[in-house]
């Protein structure tokens, strides 16, 4: 897919779909609480097949790429008494670590089994009544790991003492599980190492709406940063939060964007105050907007220091190494270990560069706001449809 070079005036109103992360935790919470409603779901491709694996009558339940529904129905399904599943997916995922998770819920007392390679899917999981009641875990591995485990927690007779080892990552995410669980009732306590979860098996009726998703809105904070004079509306959005990528705010004052909140709306603009100097940043509480950030700077010419970023070589690619590959291409110059990605401050981007996409929707949706200094080819273009679905159409509402 060709983009031109977006030489007009950025300006229009988008309303962005519920948040897959809040989404998906509310689709397994319920499974267990059938009186309770969602309203403002994500129509990403990942709570789509989070839905459909929910509903099938399947024994074997194929997820494609979708780590967060492979991580949480491995501990639904371990709980789904009288059940027998196998869960699978696409051949990157059968090379996505679930060793943490699996370890976990075995010392609950689940039975699950690898039908391949050891620590990795796909996963035989013969559903039945977990009696263990505690759980120790890294604090550093996917919070994804520990949502799991916390969403299954009310439903086990004792609930769940789990205690963590380590410095703990990805706080917001754990944060946003334990709030949803919250606003169901369900007592906790998080005091230093250990998080307690009472058990919960009814709650009242319950109508929970979802909002939009934070990760989706940076790729319009980008293009707002990398166009003068511009001004776009994001729905529906709280100014307090449970998503940790609502950091953007704070982010992207640094980079000359304005962010207002205006009746559950988010309104960013151009305030032509960019300072030109190195941004550096521990992004371990928010990695998914480490591409967007990453591709801002480059395209403002701006040298940036990103750390904490350990979890993005299990993504859907190795998001450090698909970064390097093709901002390098563009005619950057990008270092990385195994955390932290460094950006050079350049001020040519080469035109017409095709970006391959690695199968991830992240790719494709950070680099097209450089649409507003070049023109640019994004390859695979529909692989936004796994957040996103309706990526290109709000982006061409406000860039045409």
């Amino acid at each position: 897919m060709k983009i031109n070079k977006i030489n007009k005036k950025i300006k229009g109103s988008i309303q962005i779909t519920g948040s897959k992360s809040e989404t998906n935790r509310l689709l397994i919470l319920q499974q267990f609480y059938q009186n309770l409603t969602i309203e403002n779901s994500s129509n990403s491709d990942d709570s789509k097949l989070m839905h459909k694996a929910l509903a099938s009558k399947s024994e074997e339940i194929n997820i494609g790429h979708a780590g967060t529904a492979m991580r949480f129905l491995t501990a639904y399904f371990a709980v789904k008494k009288n059940s027998e599943i196998i869960l699978t997916g696409s051949h990157r995922m059968k090379n996505r670590p679930i060793k943490i998770l699996v370890d976990a819920l075995v010392t609950l007392g689940a039975d699950i089994q690898y039908l391949e390679k050891e620590g990795f899917p796909p996963l035989k999981i013969s559903g039945k009544n977990l009696v263990n009641d505690f759980v120790e875990i890294n604090g550093n591995v996917s919070s994804q790991y520990v949502s799991a485990l916390l969403l299954i927690a009310p439903t086990l007779k004792n609930g769940l003492q789990l205690k963590f080892k380590g410095e703990v990552t990805s706080v917001p995410y754990i944060k946003m599980t334990l709030q949803l669980l919250a606003e169901l009732g369900v007592e906790y306590v998080w005091e230093n190492e250990i998080i307690l979860i009472e058990p919960k098996q009814k709650i009242k009726d319950k109508t929970i709406t979802v909002e939009s998703d934070w990760s989706s809105a940076s790729y319009y904070y980008s293009l707002v940063a990398l166009s003068s004079n511009s001004e776009i509306k994001l729905t529906s959005y709280n100014k307090n939060s449970l998503q940790g990528d609502s950091v953007l705010a704070t982010i992207y004052k640094n980079l000359g964007v304005e962010t207002r909140f205006e009746d559950n709306s988010l309104v960013l603009k151009n305030n032509n105050t960019l300072i030109l100097k190195p941004l550096n940043i521990n992004l371990i509480s928010a990695p998914d907007i480490a591409q967007t950030i990453a591709v801002t700077c480059f395209g403002l010419g701006i040298e940036c220091y990103l750390t904490g970023l350990h979890t993005l070589k299990i993504k859907e690619t190795d998001r450090l190494v698909a970064l390097k590959t093709e901002i390098e291409k563009l005619g950057g110059e990008v270092q990385i270990t195994s955390e932290t990605l460094y950006l050079k401050s350049s001020n040519k981007i080469k035109e017409n560069i095709s970006i391959f996409t690695y199968d991830d929707h992240r790719m494709a949706m950070a680099f097209a706001p450089l649409a507003t200094k070049v023109p640019i080819q994004i390859e695979n273009e529909n692989v936004v449809s796994k957040s996103y679905p309706t990526f290109w159409e709000d982006f061409k509402k406000v860039t045409s």
